[in-house]
């Protein structure tokens, strides 16, 4: 998007460009036409009768006609170059609208990470406490489950110890 709009911009540079030269050239022609103007205003009765100068004549009303043709293509170059301008100025305004969207949305999104964070960090801290009371009820047990195998173990031996008091008896 930003490619199109430098591009646009380029081209909206070189024919701005483009547009003062025929400024200016129409400004250089315009000067032209009102000194031809002035030497065809002070020629004039001499131009009604030397042919050569009917031709002059017929020559200044060809670039007259093509100074106003020029004019009006100018105006239309200028008409393109408005169009452009506001082209390029709803791209700008898109585009920055697009940015100000995807800031809020970037911001949001890391809102919502760092709550996701701080709930795994929560999360973390009562599995490392449950593991803890996990183990310590594992030692207890397995230490009650020694005490009870000790304590079959002395009972076997004692019943075994009755059993052969009973028979000595």
């Amino acid at each position: 998007m930003e490619a199109d709009v430098s591009e646009m911009r380029n081209e909206l540079q070189s024919r701005d460009s483009l547009w003062r030269k025929i400024q200016l050239e129409c400004q250089q022609l315009h000067k032209e036409l009102l000194k031809i103007k002035e030497y065809k205003d002070m020629q004039e009765i001499q131009i009604k009768h030397q042919s050569p100068c009917v031709q002059f004549t017929e020559q200044l009303e060809n670039k007259n006609t093509g100074l106003l043709l020029f004019a009006e293509s100018q105006e239309h170059q200028e008409e393109e170059l408005n169009k452009i301008r506001n082209h390029v100025y709803r791209e700008e305004q898109s585009h920055c609208s697009e940015q100000e969207r995807m800031k809020t949305e970037i911001s949001g999104l890391t809102e919502e990470l760092h709550h996701k964070e701080i709930t795994i960090a929560t999360i973390m801290e009562k599995a490392s406490l449950l593991e803890r009371q996990l183990k310590m009820e594992l030692e207890t047990k397995h230490k009650l489950l020694t005490e009870q195998q000790l304590l079959e173990f002395r009972y076997q031996v004692i019943k075994s110890e009755n059993v052969h008091l009973k028979e000595m008896m």
